[in-house]
């Protein structure tokens, strides 16, 4: 603390450096994040890049979808598709898949050999005033994504961060000690989007960074610093700066410390699951959880320790003597009747949280874009149009260990695809077989035929190699479905004469599902167990580490059932919509961290107060008068910058957004004005009990 206190103005000018330099890196981190963020190792993985290798096919091809007035006829209608085409191809090096022709749409398949800026691409199309084009396909699909993200994030700072400095003035009363804890929150997201760039280019990251780490980067040093200054400001009064500085690190920073913890080990139990999207928001997540800590604990004590007592100049709102005697008075009013605002409030958050029985969980597709979005519509109409709501297409890739085109291997083949067909769910299996009309006995005779076997010969080349071929297996099941995923799951359990790998959409479904479902379990419990421990270190005490987990579980199921109630039941304004996938992993693990964050606080000072007293029920009604208005602006900065994400048009955003918002609204209200302090009365000295206790702590029931 001396150390920190004699360099402060070297430590200040090494953050100013450091932030300038990592904030020029950090405008260029979305060109490095890529993806969906749903991509993993495994069967699909492997298949995909067997397709795209070994067969030259395109994993992601663009697809232009065509609609004509009806007025026009068909023969018009395919000279445009092939103008078009060859515009196309003349400015790209590519290849074109044959038009596939519905009613008054088309489609086209389009792969290019290189990168395309797809807003330019878009320019170029022709255009004719009875012919439409639009461009889709999961490239297309993701760059939008991409795109909205980063206006989403600039629109969601400008919302937030002026509302943010107007609840600091409110908490504050001045500018200068307002100001403050804005520079931290932009230090700690500048910072550390710098260092997820150079980390962009060892790991693969989701563009879903670009909201993570400014909302949990900008709500958590906003009220690290929130609740540093105050501390500080009490001390001032009693103390020189030096000696308030070094008070105010012993306690909130010890707070910060423990509370950035808690926040950083929510995040890690993401890390377990072996899916980009989590691992990218885990790594983005920490990282600024990191900097966060490291910011509030050196930079922002050297700030302070240089402004001083002007700290409290510039005041332009005269403080409320009387703010602390009516929190003082709800306090005293909710433990009068503990057992009564227990129950109410777990019955409350008990209707909320009903909603989740019904909740319905799908990865993202176009639909998490805009309504308007002419790239959803185009995709919307495509699978309308083109792609069987009925069905699943199913891709296996044979692998034979010799020479795929012979007897021994063909026969294996053969024996493959029975197998596949005597099941019920399989509609039909298309092969080298299906393709040429012939068994594997025919095969090998016309390829003894020079004549025939060149005939033969682009066929092979589309479904086989030296030691592998390709099955196209249609399924009697969407590929959403339960059944689809069982069936992909289950055919790779079965012994078959031939090793091989399954691709398609129920593949990637499945697999996806498959690992969310099996690692949540051990996150949680590496989430809950460690907070756990990190809590009963901080407070010395059994119960109030497993109240205040059991009590964020209770705010983050009841808003997960209005988030249900709002997007999939279609509620205030929305369109009906399945909740992404992620949301309930990725919104638990932040606001699991974060609601620590002021509960720490706030426990904190209780302890605080028994220490000094001895007495229970005089420390909870303290500790909750004296960090009421403070931790009411340290939730209602949290809420405001992850709210201000919930005005987004990237609908998983939004989504997290008023989860995010609705959990910590609920937390700070409910939960920390009613439940807290009725808990606290209810278990009195039970509260601080721990084995091996001092003899200064008075034992429950003394």
């Amino acid at each position: 603390m001396r150390s920190l206190f004699r360099f402060r103005k070297s430590i200040i000018i090494t953050w100013i450096i450091f932030t300038i330099i990592m904030g020029y890196f950090a405008i260029k981190l979305p060109i490095i994040l890529s993806g969906s963020g749903f991509e993993m190792e495994g069967s699909y993985a492997a298949t995909q890049k067997v397709l795209e290798e070994e067969f030259n096919q395109d994993p992601r091809p663009l697809i232009l979808l065509f609609e004509m007035n009806k007025k026009i006829s068909k023969s018009e209608f395919e000279a445009f598709i092939r103008k078009t085409i060859n515009h196309v191809l003349e400015n790209h090096e590519g290849k074109a898949e044959p038009p596939q022709y519905k009613n008054h749409f088309a489609y086209v398949s389009i792969s290019l050999e290189n990168d395309i800026d797809i807003d330019s691409f878009k320019s170029q199309l022709p255009k004719h005033d009875d012919f439409k084009v639009l461009l889709t396909g999961s490239t297309v699909i993701e760059d939008e994504m991409s795109k909205g993200s980063q206006t989403d994030l600039k629109n969601a700072e400008m919302i937030g961060l002026p509302i943010a400095l107007i609840v600091l003035l409110i908490a504050f009363g001045g500018l200068v000690a307002a100001a403050i804890p804005i520079v931290i929150g932009v230090i700690a997201v500048l910072s550390t989007m710098g260092i997820v760039y150079f980390l962009g280019h060892y790991l693969n990251l989701s563009i879903f960074v670009l909201n993570v780490v400014p909302m949990i980067g900008l709500a958590l040093s906003i009220d690290f610093a929130l609740l540093y200054i105050n501390r500080f400001r009490e001390e001032l009064i009693k103390h020189d700066v030096k000696t308030a500085i070094s008070y105010t690190m012993k306690t909130a920073g010890r707070s910060i410390a423990f509370s950035g913890l808690c926040v950083a080990l929510g995040l890690s139990g993401m890390l377990l699951i072996e899916v980009d999207i989590f691992q990218s928001v885990a790594i983005g997540g920490i990282a600024v959880v990191i900097v966060s800590i490291l910011s509030a604990l050196t930079f922002l004590p050297a700030i302070l320790s240089v402004i001083g007592h002007n700290i409290n100049k510039a005041m332009i709102l005269k403080g409320n003597r009387n703010e602390q005697a009516k929190w003082k008075s709800f306090a005293s009013f909710v433990m009068k009747r503990p057992i009564f605002m227990t129950l109410a409030s777990l019955i409350l958050l008990t209707f909320a949280l009903l909603p989740i029985k019904d909740m319905e969980l799908e990865i993202p597709d176009a639909t998490a874009l805009p309504s308007d979005s002419e790239t959803r519509i185009a995709y919307e109409t495509f699978e309308k149009n083109f792609v069987p709501s009925d069905e699943s297409n199913v891709v296996i890739v044979l692998k034979s260990k010799e020479e795929l085109l012979n007897k021994k291997s063909l026969l294996k083949v053969q024996d493959f695809i029975s197998r596949l067909e005597e099941q019920a769910i399989v509609h039909h299996v298309d092969s080298i077989f299906s393709a040429t009309g012939v068994n594997s006995e025919q095969l090998l005779l016309m390829m003894q035929d020079p004549i025939r076997k060149a005939q033969l010969q682009p066929v092979l080349d589309s479904l086989t190699t030296a030691n592998k071929t390709l099955l196209y297996v249609t399924i009697d099941a969407p590929p959403e479905s339960d059944q689809a995923k069982d069936w992909v799951r289950e055919i790779e359990r079965e012994e078959m004469p031939l090793s091989f790998t399954v691709g398609g959409y129920s593949k990637f479904n499945q697999e996806i599902f498959d690992e969310i479902f099996e690692k949540v379990p051990l996150g949680l419990l590496l989430i809950i167990g460690s907070t756990y421990l990190i809590l009963l270190i901080a407070f010395r005490s059994v119960l109030i580490p497993l109240k205040a987990i059991l009590m964020n579980m209770f705010s983050l199921g009841a808003a997960f059932g209005i988030v249900v109630w709002i997007f999939q039941e279609g509620h205030l304004g929305n369109a009906p919509s399945a909740i992404g996938l992620m949301i309930p992993v990725i919104a638990f693990a932040v606001v699991f961290g974060l609601s620590m964050d002021y509960e720490v606080f706030l426990i904190s000072r209780i302890q605080e107060e028994y220490l000094r007293t001895n007495d229970n029920n005089l420390a909870t009604l303290t500790g909750l008068t004296i960090t009421s208005k403070i931790i009411t602006a340290a939730a209602a900065i949290m809420i405001v910058v992850t709210r201000a994400f919930a005005f987004t048009e990237i609908v998983p955003v939004k989504q997290i957004g008023i989860a995010v918002a609705l959990s910590i609204l609920i937390d700070a209200t409910i939960v920390r004005m009613i439940l807290v302090p009725s808990l606290m009365k209810l278990l009195g000295d039970w509260n601080w009990w721990m084995p091996f206790r001092s003899k200064n702590i008075r034992k429950p029931g003394n």
